[in-house]
């Protein structure tokens, strides 16, 4: 399918902040998330800050972390937020907390300020758009890119987004790197073999 990404961009941006039941599609990713958290092995999850009408996830992590607390072994999980690495393009992943110190980094988007730097296991990768085989339409800048290539060991990386981004038809650029998971408010969405 050819099409200008920069107006699939916007078509999909309005879409996303125009859907009526956005609450009720947002309960539902929350609750997919969660779920699909409880069999995961990770202390270190990395993840964003959400804009533009993207889903939040940071409720469910910050759940996930006060689970860590409260099992019989008490495990102390982080939620690490991304700070852009101006040199090199790329993404680094600070603490994040409630209530820590934030800044806002030369996009306007707030950022973990003064916090520890982490090394996440897994990856949660906003969508704008995403289609089969794991392929994520973001805005274009190519900072995940960049920083999953730079990253080593790789973390596990998983998109997420609302059922209305979903691309039948896209394809994926030379560069574009797959996720490993795609979870959207109707669970998960890849792989396909995966059950929610």
């Amino acid at each position: 399918m050819g099409f200008d990404k920069k107006i699939l961009r916007e078509y999909l941006l309005q879409a996303r902040l125009n859907m009526p039941d956005r609450l009720a599609r947002i309960a539902a990713l929350q609750e997919v998330m969660r779920v699909w958290l409880l069999d995961r092995p990770d202390m270190a999850i990395g993840a964003y800050w959400p804009i533009k009408g993207e889903f939040d996830p940071l409720p469910a992590l910050h759940r996930w972390k006060e689970d860590g607390e409260l099992m019989e072994q008490p495990r102390r999980r982080r939620i690490g937020l991304p700070v852009v690495d101006k040199t090199h393009g790329t993404l680094t992943f600070h603490a994040w907390y409630p209530g820590c110190p934030m800044a806002e980094d030369a996009y306007g988007i707030p950022k973990p300020r003064d916090t520890e730097l982490i090394a996440p296991t897994l990856l949660f990768v906003p969508c704008v758009g995403y289609g089969p085989g794991g392929h994520r339409l973001g805005y274009g800048g190519g900072f995940y890119d960049r920083t999953l290539a730079a990253l080593q060991p790789r973390p596990y990386t998983v998109g997420l987004g609302y059922t209305n981004g979903f691309l039948e038809d896209f394809a994926p650029e030379a560069h574009d790197l797959p996720l490993d998971a795609i979870l959207n408010d109707n669970g998960v969405v890849w792989p396909i073999s995966s059950r929610f």
